[in-house]
Formats: structure tokens, sequence, C-alpha cells
């Protein structure tokens, strides 16, 4: 296994602003026994995913993107172009050069 795994990640609909305002970025997670020294295995998945974001990425408002462990409501997440219902949600295993993308449906009134 690889000692890392690309993935694009991709913020639209308002989540970018938590994010400095990119919409897209390219990244690399190190193997995820590296990360979180008492995984079981090395399998990144969703979950995974959504800490390192807290802590590498989001910038301002963490409650305005997840909620205890997930996402919070209103928050879409598609996997390679599909909702990430489809695949098991957090317990998605993350592939090599998959795309995730977070798309806020709430809008202020």
């Amino acid at each position: 296994m690889a000692d890392t795994l690309k993935l694009q990640l991709q913020f639209g609909g308002g989540a970018e602003l938590l994010f400095d305002k990119i919409k897209k970025r390219e990244i690399e997670l190190p193997a995820l026994n590296k990360y979180i020294p008492d995984s079981k295995d090395n399998k990144w998945t969703i979950r995974h995913l959504l800490v390192w974001i807290k802590d590498n990425l989001l910038r301002e408002r963490p409650e305005l993107f997840l909620q205890g462990d997930s996402v919070r409501p209103g928050i879409l997440v598609l996997i390679n172009d599909a909702d990430w219902e489809l695949f098991g949600e957090l317990d998605y295993e993350l592939q090599n050069n998959d795309v995730i993308m977070f798309i806020s449906t709430l809008h202020g009134g």
C-alpha cells in the first residue's frame, strides 16, 4: 500500500467560506496509522477525513461544517459526483484520486 492517499476536495454553496474561500484543493493524506496511531487498520474513511479536515483546513466556525463526528445537516457530500449515502457515508473507504465534494445547501435569509 502506498504511504500517501491523494484526493481532491471541493467546497461549494458557501462552504468554501469556512476554508479560506478556496473551492478546490488537491491533498495528500499520510498513512492512517501515522496520523491516528491507534487506528486498527490503515484504511482512510470519510470519518477520518473529516477529522483531518477539521485539524488541517477548517479556518473558522467549525459548527457550520461539523456536528459531532459528521457533517452538519444541510451539507451535501458527494463522492466522485454521487451522493455519499450510496457508499455508506462516514464508513466509505477512500480510494486514491477520489473527488470528495461538500456543498452547503443552507442559505441565510
